[in-house]
């Protein structure tokens, strides 16, 4: 299915959290001199008006990263996450970004970027906005199925590699699509940093993800979820979303300890938000 087009969601309080984690990642890589490489396998479009017509249909932003740009005293653990979304779009009136928008923003000259996107449409886009980038050589646009583009990459020539699986879970096997595809990554790669975003859903498919998660490396992960409002009656619609980061840097969980309350609290819908966080460093 090519349905999903995330222009309809940029900037909502799953993007929040998704692009918090990746920053804190890719800047602890980058604490070594040694390239990196960088593989999103549902990469999107990059960057996204706010004025689209897709934006405004649902305006998810105002309850996202809006909350987090208009905020006058936000609170130190989210400040050096503002600063880095402002210097990277064109203006934040009128824009937000993408996973690999942000990544190519903070990313050093040695470093590399493999973008996955099966929908046409969003994929040329993705094409045209990265031809704008400071350093456009480095980034590598494919129209292909990300899962199968991933396990291509590995392993990757520098031997460092953070990756980010943020499928649109539009059909049930997404979810199981996104544990074996794993399980083989880990198996080609096993010193990689794999980044996995899901949705908060009253599916059973959603709520088992991240146990069946845990079980591939049940002792080097960490799993962060924001809810922000409570689930709706009828089970439909998403309440919040997780991250689970498989060989996390050890600083990650310190990270999100600090900034997921001030998260919580000001991306709240209702009085029934909060958090969960969990994890295992070995």
């Amino acid at each position: 299915m090519l349905s999903y087009r995330h222009a309809f969601h940029a900037g909502n309080h799953a993007d929040i959290l998704k692009h918090y984690c990746l920053i804190s990642v890719l800047e602890y890589f980058k604490l070594k001199d040694k390239a990196y490489c960088y593989i999103d396998t549902h990469a999107g479009a990059g960057l996204y008006s706010l004025n689209s017509k897709e934006a405004q249909k649902v305006s998810e932003y105002r309850e996202g990263i809006k909350r987090i740009l208009d905020k006058e005293n936000l609170d130190a653990s989210l400040q050096t996450f503002r600063e880095v979304v402002i210097a990277s779009l064109p203006d934040t009136e009128n824009y937000y970004c993408g996973s690999p928008w942000l990544a190519q923003a903070v990313a050093r000259e040695q470093d590399r970027l493999r973008l996955f996107e099966l929908h046409p449409t969003d994929a040329e886009l993705l094409r045209s906005n990265m031809r704008n980038i400071k350093l456009p050589n480095r980034a590598q646009v494919f129209c292909d199925d990300g899962f199968k583009g991933l396990l291509s990459m590995l392993p990757p020539p520098s031997r460092r590699a953070v990756v980010l699986i943020d499928p649109p879970y539009e059909v049930k096997h997404d979810y199981q699509q996104v544990v074996d595809t794993l399980k083989a990554a880990i198996k080609k790669f096993s010193n990689g940093c794999y980044m996995v975003w899901y949705p908060c859903l009253g599916s059973a498919e959603s709520q088992k993800l991240p146990m069946k998660l845990q079980k591939l490396v049940p002792d080097n992960f960490v799993q962060a979820e924001l809810h922000v409002k409570s689930p709706q009656p009828d089970g439909f619609g998403m309440h919040g979303s997780g991250m689970f980061i498989i060989n996390p840097p050890y600083t990650l969980p310190q990270q999100l300890a600090e900034v997921l309350p001030a998260l919580t609290q000001l991306l709240a819908q209702d009085n029934s938000a909060h958090f969960v966080l969990q994890s295992h460093i070995a």
